[in-house]
């Protein structure tokens, strides 16, 4: 396997997870996950040196996709911080509520 091959199976899974994310799947993220991370350690495996215009390229895209996957993420995890705000009557979000003391 050479390192052009590794990138291209980090790109594809990271392309399974970006699916697995928008339709929820928690199953397929996992198996996802594992295959990014996977064809992560093969990358890493080859050893570093000279990247020429393509793995560069392809190690360019991977970072892109990498952070979309972040982004939803990030997305889905503040629309369940929103949703349990709104169910514990915290509506407003702000987190800081200062506490009433009565002093004798």
């Amino acid at each position: 396997m050479t390192r052009r091959d590794a990138l291209i199976r980090v790109i594809e899974a990271l392309h399974r997870e970006i699916a697995a994310l928008k339709s929820n799947d928690v199953a397929a993220l996992e198996r996802a996950t594992t295959e990014k991370l996977a064809a992560i350690e093969d990358v890493a495996s080859l050893g570093t040196g000279p990247a020429g215009p393509e793995l560069r390229e392809l190690a360019d895209e991977a970072n892109r996709l990498n952070e979309t996957c972040r982004i939803y993420v990030n997305l889905m995890a503040a629309n369940v911080r929103r949703k349990l705000q709104t169910l514990t009557g915290d509506a407003g979000g702000g987190g800081y509520r200062p506490m009433m003391r009565a002093y004798a």
